[in-house]
């Protein structure tokens, strides 16, 4: 784990240092995060693909200004959702969330289907917020504090926010489990 760190930090020193083939090869590293990010966004594989790909312009040209590099993948999370938004913005007309993409996001890497049926249907109990800080703690793996970086919240309405799709989810997985039981 600890050389992989090293060698991210390695390739982010270099690409800071304008080594295109390093950022490259470091961005790559987090395009399939990127995208889904942008996908939750933007409802459209089209557009969440125009994301990424802002994305990589816009942190391409500012990875000289990138002030702590243990933080990249936030630091490119947070310009990837600033870039779906800013998409969203220019085309009203796309759905900024698709249902039927929360099974894709969640089958894509589970080998228990039905498991993985169960929690998106339990993922349709919460609001867009609510998915966006779920799906950004529990899937990317973000701290608290780094959600809502990338979400630009504050940290206390980060955390109730979680704290109430926690609830929620406990309370329709129990409504479920009492159902399967009737």
């Amino acid at each position: 784990m600890a050389k992989r760190v090293m060698e991210i930090l390695e390739l982010l020193k270099r690409a800071q240092k304008g080594d295109s083939e390093a950022y490259a090869e470091l961005f790559g590293q987090y395009e399939g995060d990127l995208y889904r990010a942008a996908f939750v966004y933007l409802g459209n594989p089209e557009d969440a693909l125009d994301a990424v790909q802002e994305t990589a312009y816009r942190s391409y040209k500012a990875i000289g200004r990138l002030k702590e590099p243990p933080f990249f993948k936030t630091w490119l999370m947070k310009i990837a959702i600033r870039c779906a938004t800013d998409i969203y913005r220019r085309r009203k007309n796309v759905s900024a969330w698709d249902p039927s993409y929360e099974a894709k996001l969640i089958v894509e890497d589970e080998t228990d289907i039905p498991l993985a049926l169960s929690l998106q249907a339990l993922l349709e109990a919460l609001d867009l917020n609510e998915k966006q800080v779920v799906l950004l703690r529990y899937y990317y793996d973000l701290t608290i504090r780094e959600v809502s970086e990338v979400l630009e919240l504050p940290l206390g309405t980060t955390k109730t926010m979680l704290y109430r799709a926690l609830a929620r989810l406990k309370q329709r997985a129990g409504e479920e489990g009492q159902d399967a039981y009737r």
